[in-house]
């Protein structure tokens, strides 16, 4: 790419065959095609099982300034820190493949830049709106936010919507110093984790500012999430951030 991009949108994707049948991804390309600053999205597959490889490559062909990039499958958490070191944007989104928020939220965050570092959209603040969500769901997450809120990280209300920006220098700098999902290793189906929390807890260590606004989100169903399984992961998740902030691992970053 010749212009070094305003905007670096990266996106997992992770046996999304069924996404790419509904078409939602197109919104992305054809959204940033009209604003009046330079972009690039990168695709990461997560080492899908499926066909989500090659419908990703031929849907970068159809856009310009689309690149795929393929990871083995280690989860999430690499599969955007894959991205993170790839992109070459002012500024870094890292946003879902079923675009539960759309694309066109980004509005709403990029006027917090420059006065704060991290800026992330978020499903519980005032003025947020949670299209056909289950009630089991906003449940889990009531629970989910409360724990994280005594455990690690004060003072944001929602670390898991998948709808991040960060100043480039600031994404890079963070994902090298995940600790709980540093490593990359090989896993076995989808992996819902929280590496979010880990996220959001170093940059608060580091003194990064982080601005939180609500945005408009929509339920879409999967059969990825296991409500107890996951929720006993992510819970594990957290307390290992605090473990590992009691015994100095993140004291050095």
């Amino acid at each position: 790419m010749s212009q070094k991009p305003h905007l670096s949108v990266v996106i997992p994707a992770y046996n999304e065959e069924p996404n790419f049948a509904k078409g939602v991804l197109a919104s992305v390309p054809k959204y940033l095609e009209k604003q009046n600053y330079s972009s690039e999205i990168i695709i990461v597959d997560d080492g899908s099982n499926d066909q989500t490889a090659k419908l990703a490559e031929s849907f970068a062909r159809q856009y310009k300034n689309v690149r795929v990039i393929k990871n083995p499958h280690q989860g999430k958490a690499q599969t955007v820190k894959k991205g993170i070191e790839e992109a070459n944007g002012d500024f870094i989104l890292f946003t879902d493949f079923d675009q539960a928020t759309p694309i066109s939220e980004i509005e709403k965050l990029m006027p917090y830049f420059p006065q704060y570092d991290i800026v992330i959209g978020s499903r519980q603040l005032p003025g947020a709106k949670r299209q056909k969500e289950p009630i089991h769901r906003h449940l889990m997450g009531l629970v989910f936010n409360l724990v994280v809120q005594t455990i690690a990280v004060r003072g944001i209300w929602d670390t898991q919507a998948g709808f991040k920006c960060f100043k480039g220098p600031i994404a890079k700098d963070l994902f090298q110093n995940l600790k709980v999902y540093g490593q990359g290793k090989q896993v076995h189906g989808a992996l819902v984790t929280a590496f979010d929390v880990e996220l959001l807890f170093i940059a608060k260590k580091k003194g990064y500012k982080i601005k939180e606004v609500p945005i408009v989100w929509k339920h879409v169903a999967t059969t990825r999430v296991n409500p107890l399984k996951d929720s006993v992961r992510m819970f594990r998740d957290v307390v290992k951030v605090r473990l590992n902030d009691l015994r100095g691992v993140y004291r050095v970053i």
